[in-house]
């Protein structure tokens, strides 16, 4: 906030013999004065009536006010229900999701083309792995812990999917607390020609990615910085590690799979059953 300054009257210096003119002698108050005086303590009191009532009455309200309670347990639960659609469809197939994308994104804070992306890969693994039983909210869960749904670092998602700038993580060089993980891609695909390091939205290594990573937004590329593709590149793994994602040991083993520590499944965890709920995290 920019301070407010004023500037101070100056008074020239009197002559030599220069006597002031007596005051004058002062008058009574003015009647309008102790008037007026009345008049702003009595609105200030007025005033913080006012707010005190309406603040009360906004505490009264929030306290009727329905909460909407993170549920626990393991797994998730699965969230909004998705509309059948043609996971087969030319294109981006995920737009078909718009619609049910829109109004949840406002309430989660997550683009709708993120959620597009969750729904999708979930919808596909529903066909070709319906034993799996993976639901958007973990893949959300995981995206928002990696990457915060694409936008790390000022990144963003495009309406076909690709986010940029790119993301990628610290190098793998096995300093304290990080795994060392020397170079396998010539760093064609990670850009350290050194060490790998994490790509993406869902944050890849590149050999993980040349195994599993797979096209999912019909540009006939896999590409690890496009979140349709690693949103299902993601959902394929998983399911593949943990089996059966309905149970409380098959999310376990999936997770751990995808990051071993029991802080990140457990954050995973929190905000995937936050979104579950329709709250934002």
């Amino acid at each position: 906030m920019d301070a407010v300054t004023r500037r101070s009257a100056t008074t020239d210096e009197a002559p030599p013999g220069y006597r002031p003119a007596p005051l004058p002698t002062p008058r009574p108050p003015r009647p309008r004065r102790r008037f007026r005086t009345f008049l702003v303590a009595t609105s200030s009191v007025l005033v913080g009536i006012a707010v005190v009532t309406v603040a009360s009455r906004l505490d009264e309200f929030d306290q009727r006010a329905p909460r909407i309670e993170i549920p626990d347990g393991i797994p998730p639960g699965p969230g909004a229900p998705l509309p059948p659609i043609d996971v087969n469809a030319p294109g981006r197939s995920a737009t078909q999701l718009r619609d049910w994308a829109a109004p949840l994104s406002e309430a989660v804070a997550v683009s709708p083309t993120a959620l597009e992306a969750y729904g999708y890969a979930a919808a596909v693994m529903a066909q070709s792995r319906p034993e799996c039983g993976i639901g958007w909210t973990t893949l959300a869960g995981i995206a928002s812990v990696e990457s915060k749904h694409g936008t790390y670092r000022g990144a963003s998602v495009a309406d076909d999917g690709l986010v940029s700038p790119p993301i990628r993580g610290i190098p793998l060089d096995g300093a304290p607390g990080v795994e060392e993980i020397p170079d396998t891609d010539g760093g064609t695909m990670d850009g350290d020609a050194t060490h790998d390091r994490a790509m993406g939205p869902l944050q890849f290594i590149p050999e993980t990615w040349k195994r599993w990573g797979v096209d999912a937004n019909g540009d006939g590329i896999a590409d690890p910085d496009n979140i349709d593709d690693a949103a299902l590149t993601a959902a394929r793994y998983l399911c593949a590690r943990g089996g059966d994602l309905t149970t409380e040991d098959g999310w376990r083993t999936a997770l751990m799979a995808y990051n071993l520590s029991g802080e990140y499944l457990l954050d995973v965890r929190e905000r995937a059953a936050a979104y579950s709920v329709g709250v934002r995290r």
